[in-house]
C-alpha cells in the first residue's frame, strides 16, 4: 500500500492539546499516520501520492454511534405518526419481514449516505442478518461495532422474533467468533441489547457477562421514554430502567447507553460512577417525540456523550452533521444558556469523544502519529459557509453534509472529491427504488393528499 501526502490544508487534530495546524501537512503510509504538521521530505517516496487540499479542512472521521443499517429502506414508512404505531405498525412489519438480499442492500444505502455525511466508523444499535451488515460495511469500506438485535420477550413482536434467552445469547457468540477484528480490524461485534421492555433480566445479565468475556461492548436503547420508567417499576419492582439496569451490574465502561431522555440527577450520578458511556440522539428525540436529555449537565460531569442520527424512519437523515447543530441548538434552548454547548465540545461528541463511547479511543478520533488514518475533507467554498471567521464553529453551525468533499478510511480513498469509489452509486440507486417500486410497505402508509394519476 503505497503512501498518501495531503498538504497546504487547514487540519484540525483533536488531539490532547486540540492543536490546529495552518497551512499543513499529513502523511500517510499504509493506514496509519506517519506524519503531521510538517512532513520531513526523507518520508515522501516516490510512489507518495499527493493531494492538494489548499483552502480544505482536514478533520478527523466523524463517528455516529447509534445506526439501524436495517431500516434504511423504511426511510419515510413512519412519519407523522405516535410512537407505538411506528414501533408496532410501521417498523416492526418492516424490518421484520426484509430478506437477507433486502437487508444487504439496506445496508449498503446507509453506509454510503453515513460516508457523504462524514462518518467513517459506526455503532450499529442492532438488526437482523448481521452477515450481510458485514458484507455492506466491508465493502464500502467503513469501520463499525456491528451487533444483533436481541429480545427475549415483550408484547406485539413479531413471530419471526419470538427466540430464547439461550438462542439470542448464542447466536451473539457466534458472530463474535466469526466476525470480530476481520477486515484489517475494521469489523468489531457487539453486543446489543434492544430495550427493557424486550430484554429479560437473565438475558442482560448474560450478555454483560459475555461483553466482558470477549472484551467487547454493548449497546442499548435505555430510558427513552416515560413510560418506561413506569414500566420498570410495574414489572422489575426498580424505581426506573437505569436503577434496574444498577441492580443487575451492568452499567459499566463497555455499555453504551442510547437516548438516555428520562433520566434524574442521581441516575446522572450513576452514569458518571460506573463510566457509561451516552449516544444522543437529538433528531430522533425530537420527531419521535420522546424528550430532551440532560446532555449539557452529564458532560459537566465528565461522562463521555457522543451523538448519533438513529435510523433512517426515525430522524430522516443519516446526517450527523446536521444533528451536531441540533444538538448546539436544543440544549442553549433549553436551558437558555448561549453558553452551553458551544461548538468545540459539539466536534469533541463526534470525534474524540465518540471514540471512548466506541472503544476505539486508541486507535480513532483524532489525528495523531500513530493512529489509524480515517480522515474527511471539507470543502468551505459555498455560499452558506461563508465567511469564515472562526472554522470550529463554521463546521457545527454553518456546514452540513454538503461540504463534505472526501474521505479517507483505514488509509484508503472511500470518497474522492464528492464521489463514492468502493461501488457504483448510480446503480445502487436504481436497486433501491426498484427495491420500494416492488414491496408491499407503501400499503402501511396513505397520502393525507389527494393523489391524482395521470
Amino acid at each position: 500500500m503505497s503512501k498518501i501526502l495531503i498538504k497546504n490544508a487547514f487540519i484540525i487534530t483533536m488531539n490532547a492539546k486540540n492543536e490546529i495546524y495552518d497551512g499543513g501537512s499529513l502523511l500517510i503510509d499504509g493506514n496509519i499516520i506517519q506524519a503531521i504538521g510538517k512532513v520531513p521530505e526523507d518520508l515522501i517516496t516516490k510512489d507518495t501520492e499527493i493531494y492538494n487540499a489548499q483552502g480544505k479542512i482536514i478533520l478527523p472521521g466523524l463517528i455516529n454511534t447509534h445506526v439501524h443499517l436495517s431500516q434504511q429502506l423504511g426511510r419515510g414508512l413512519a412519519d407523522d405518526v405516535d410512537l407505538l404505531t411506528w414501533l408496532r405498525g410501521r417498523i416492526w412489519p418492516y424490518e421484520s419481514s426484509l430478506s437477507k438480499e433486502a437487508n444487504y442492500l439496506s445496508s449498503l444505502a446507509c453506509c454510503v449516505e453515513l460516508i457523504k455525511s462524514g462518518v467513517t466508523t459506526f455503532v450499529e444499535a442492532g438488526g437482523q442478518h448481521v452477515d450481510t451488515m458485514v458484507d455492506a460495511v466491508a465493502k464500502t469500506g467503513l469501520r463499525a461495532n456491528l451487533c444483533k438485535s436481541v429480545m427475549d420477550q415483550g408484547d406485539g413482536l413479531p413471530a419471526i422474533w419470538n427466540k430464547t434467552t439461550d438462542q439470542e445469547l448464542q447466536t451473539q457468540c457466534n458472530l463474535f467468533e466469526k466476525f470480530n477484528n476481520t477486515h484489517n480490524q475494521r469489523i468489531n461485534i457487539w453486543f446489543g441489547l434492544r430495550t427493557i421492555f424486550n430484554n429479560s433480566d437473565l438475558l442482560i445479565q448474560k450478555t454483560k457477562q459475555l461483553a466482558d468475556h470477549y472484551k467487547t461492548g454493548i449497546s442499548m436503547h435505555v430510558a427513552e421514554i416515560s413510560y418506561e420508567n413506569q414500566y420498570v417499576q410495574e414489572t422489575r419492582n426498580s424505581f426506573s430502567t437505569v436503577d434496574h439496569l444498577h441492580k443487575l451490574g451492568v452499567l459499566d465502561h463497555n455499555f453504551l447507553a442510547v437516548h438516555t431522555v428520562w433520566l434524574d440527577d442521581r441516575e446522572v450520578d450513576l452514569f458518571r460512577d460506573h463510566d457509561v458511556k451516552v449516544s444522543h440522539n437529538p433528531a430522533a428525540a425530537m420527531k419521535v417525540c420522546l424528550g430532551f436529555a440532560k446532555i449539557p449537565e452529564m458532560i459537566a460531569k465528565g461522562i463521555d456523550v457522543s451523538i448519533g442520527t438513529d435510523g433512517a424512519p426515525s430522524n430522516n437523515r443519516m446526517d450527523l452533521m446536521r444533528d451536531m447543530y441540533l444538538t448546539a441548538m436544543i440544549h442553549k434552548g433549553r436551558l437558555l444558556d448561549p453558553l452551553t454547548m458551544p461548538s468545540e465540545e459539539i466536534v469533541k461528541m463526534v470525534t474524540k469523544n465518540a471514540a471512548k463511547c466506541a472503544l476505539r479511543e486508541n486507535e480513532i478520533g483524532s489525528l495523531e502519529l500513530g493512529k489509524k488514518a480515517d480522515l474527511i475533507i471539507l470543502n468551505a467554498q459555498s455560499i452558506h459557509s461563508l465567511p469564515m471567521y472562526d472554522p470550529i464553529a463554521n463546521i457545527v453551525y454553518t456546514m452540513s453534509s454538503e461540504n463534505v468533499e472526501s474521505s479517507i478510511i483505514d488509509g484508503v480513498w472511500v470518497m474522492k472529491e464528492k464521489t463514492i469509489l468502493m461501488l457504483d452509486e448510480n446503480q445502487l440507486l436504481e436497486d433501491v427504488i426498484k427495491y420500494v417500486e416492488n414491496s408491499s410497505y407503501q400499503q402501511l402508509v396513505k397520502s393525507r393528499f389527494p393523489i391524482i394519476k395521470i
